[in-house]
């Protein structure tokens, strides 16, 4: 009879090994998310729903939503210090979370300028692959596209505020649209595909 109990003790112990999360498991993330995650960056007076469209056309794409991430910067008017601090602290997160060693940034406007300080002056440069930025007010950091990252900028020619010029870096494949105003960089078809190809390189 007690041995009859400890059999039956030892595969109860075996079943709930085996179906209760978590356990018998690392706490790391049990398996790095299918893709590169991708942490959006808003500009000045922006949100992280300023990516509400972005999101939903990745999503259709084939992205999942544990891939996407948009953060709420501090500083509403742009200050480099406060917000690659941030865009910093958010980036380790997310790797911890997903289980992957570098991310992708796509950053419009001053998010551009936010996100080259951080990978320029924070530690970023290890820590992604890939940066995006439409309309980026990059030229306010930097002239020059850091190395070991695939840069892409895409800028319109209709943008009134954020000139072509400011978006431009030297290295960076850039590229210009038009009839699409600063604001409507973040809702615009064609943007969108541009933003799936940079991606996809």
């Amino acid at each position: 009879m007690k041995k009859t109990k400890l059999i039956l003790m030892v595969f109860m112990s075996m079943i709930l090994t085996l179906s209760v999360p978590g356990m018998g498991s690392s706490s790391k993330a049990s398996a790095a998310t299918a893709r590169t995650p991708i942490v959006l960056v808003h500009g000045l007076t922006g949100s992280d729903s300023n990516f509400t469209a972005i999101e939903s056309y990745l999503r259709s794409q084939g992205w999942a939503r544990e891939e996407l991430f948009a953060i709420d910067l501090p500083s509403k008017q742009g200050n480099q210090l406060l917000n690659s601090a941030a865009i910093s602290r958010f980036v380790d997160d997310v790797l911890h979370e997903t289980g992957h060693t570098k991310v992708n940034i796509v950053a419009h406007s001053m998010g551009g300028a936010n996100s080259l300080y951080y990978i320029l002056n924070r530690g970023g440069a290890s820590k992604v692959d890939k940066l995006i930025t439409l309309g980026g007010a990059n030229r306010l950091t930097t002239t020059t596209a850091p190395s070991g990252i695939k840069v892409t900028s895409i800028y319109s020619t209709s943008d009134t505020i954020v000139s072509p010029t400011l978006s431009r870096l030297s290295g960076a494949n850039n590229i210009s649209v038009s009839l699409v105003s600063h604001i409507g960089l973040l809702f615009n078809s064609r943007v969108n595909a541009l933003i799936k190809t940079a991606l996809n390189e």
